[in-house]
């Protein structure tokens, strides 16, 4: 199998070609290797390869799994290999190996998927860009000065790019949809609990943290999810394995109600401003939508924007204190001389300092939110709104410039976290890191499964997608609508004309 055929087939569809025996997983696995020589020296995307130990795993794959030997890559943050490197896009934790295999990993090896490497993540997931200092910074295969967007932006680049058809992603604010917004790809986020996150985590971020992929098909996210979701031994949730994400695709679902909103609520109280091409893919979704016989409406979510932030950003402050206490005890050194970035060392900085009062306040908060989302669910089946505030950014463009690093440094003097979150430093600091991204988070705090749709290119040749949020536990509703606006569109043949020849999925 040449690289040029691989990339044309979705997931789904190499895996049919194996069953077949019109190729073998092994030339897949060779075209599939090959690909990624080649082209992530460019991309970026992959921080590290494991292909001798994925084709040795690759050996045991039962060919009658749904994924048939189907390479995936997963991402450098939480998805632990036993024994192997997980870094967290830290320098940090370099060295670290992990102790066991995260329950993701055991099930998407019993799917049938090889997993060839790991990809690139910005330091502990914080950022929705992707640009770590201690690793390379993937590049937006629709215009490589811009970024992926993150903190799954090596995942998007690496299935943009043509290196694998799906890439697992976590999504704690937005980092599933916003990289498939950036890079022309379907971002599925499921409901909290839905995938477990075992053994090492029953939550992460209070549950806002979800795992899943990027893919070029909704067929294959919907296969995906039927062979990942359920709890695993300890879990929090009592959400058992469920069958039918696949299925529920087969057909278009009945019409449904849908809210459209360009999410002001949400952007204006944090200085956002609304790129006019992202509003024209939010009016072209619901137009389609509407001339597709769903009921579209234009309705705001209930949801205070600077609340939301600020009690998103509280979670975040004290997560962070935690996860550098973690790191601290993993590696021996302590916290104050880890090898990580200014504005990690800062904001953990501010954590340490947070009240157990204002973290439970935030808490609460998400709760009241969530239950005024399912009061507005009662009145829609969907809410339709933007991704992100603008296409895809300059590559450097939001990263804390020099001048800010030099401000963050203060926070660690003697004394200073604590005046700064009296002074308000949570406000700024919630203003500025959410600023082009606010419409994402509200999934995270609610719970909700929500997706990201590629359905609008810009004249400048960048992808903007667009999201949808469901109600709580309707995965097959949205993924069913998500593979109507599919088919009506056709945005499979949207990839970037490199990775993709002629995109198609194969119908076995």
């Amino acid at each position: 199998m040449e690289p040029s055929e691989y990339r044309a087939y979705d997931g789904l569809g190499l895996a049919a070609l194996i069953r077949r025996g019109e190729v073998s997983r092994e030339e897949v696995f060779a075209a599939a290797c090959a690909t990624i020589e080649a082209e992530n020296p460019r991309l970026g995307a992959v921080v590290r390869c494991r292909f001798e130990r994925a084709e040795q795993e690759g050996r045991r794959v039962d060919p009658g799994s749904p994924f048939a030997g189907v390479p995936t890559l997963t991402k450098d943050l939480l998805m632990a290999i036993a024994g192997e490197p997980l870094a967290f896009g830290s320098a940090a934790l370099v060295d670290w190996r992990a102790p066991e295999d995260a329950s993701l990993v055991r099930r998407l090896r019993e799917a049938g998927l090889v997993i060839l490497g790991q990809t690139a993540t910005p330091e502990l997931g914080l950022m929705g860009i992707t640009e770590p200092r201690a690793f390379a910074h993937p590049l937006n295969p629709w215009k490589p000065g811009h970024s992926p967007g993150g903190s799954s932006g090596g995942a998007a680049a690496a299935v943009a790019g043509g290196l694998v058809p799906l890439a697992m992603a976590g999504d704690g604010g937005g980092s599933i949809r916003i990289p498939a917004s950036h890079c022309g790809l379907f971002g599925f986020k499921p409901s909290r609990g839905r995938v477990p996150l075992g053994p090492q985590y029953a939550e992460v971020w209070q549950g806002a943290v979800v795992e899943h992929a990027l893919t070029r098909s909704v067929r294959d996210s919907a296969a995906l999810l039927d062979q990942i979701n359920g709890m695993d031994e300890g879990a929090p949730q009592p959400l058992p394995r469920e069958e039918g994400f696949l299925a529920a695709i087969a057909r278009p679902p009945a019409r449904l109600r849908v809210a459209v909103s360009l999410g002001e609520p949400l952007g204006a109280p944090l200085g956002t401003r609304l790129a006019p091409e992202v509003r024209h893919a939010v009016e072209q979704a619901a137009y389609r939508l509407e001339a597709m016989g769903h009921g579209v409406e234009w309705c705001d979510p209930p949801a205070e924007g600077e609340r939301l932030a600020d009690s998103y950003l509280t979670l975040y402050l004290g997560h962070l204190a935690a996860d550098l206490a973690w790191i601290s005890e993993q590696t021996g050194v302590p916290v104050g001389r880890l090898d990580i970035e200014p504005s990690t060392r800062a904001i953990g900085r501010l954590g340490r300092w947070l009240s157990a009062r204002d973290y439970e306040l935030a808490k609460r908060y998400w709760n009241r939110v969530a239950r005024a989302m399912g009061e507005f669910h009662r009145r829609f089946d969907v809410l339709l709104l933007p991704v992100a505030a603008t296409p895809a950014p300059r590559l450097g463009e939001l990263y804390p410039d020099a001048g800010k690093e030099r401000l963050m440094a203060l926070l660690t003097l003697p004394g200073a976290a604590p005046l700064a979150l009296k002074a308000g430093m949570l406000h700024r600091l919630a203003r500025e890191a959410l600023c082009r991204t606010p419409f994402t988070q509200l999934a995270n705090l609610t719970g909700q499964p929500a997706m990201s749709l590629p359905l609008h290119v810009t004249r400048d040749g960048l992808p903007v997608g667009v999201q949808m949020i469901g109600p709580m536990g309707d995965e097959r509703r949205l993924l069913a609508l998500a593979a109507e606006l599919e088919a009506d569109s056709g945005w499979g043949h949207r990839l970037p004309r490199a990775a993709s020849g002629e995109s198609r999925a194969d119908p076995g």
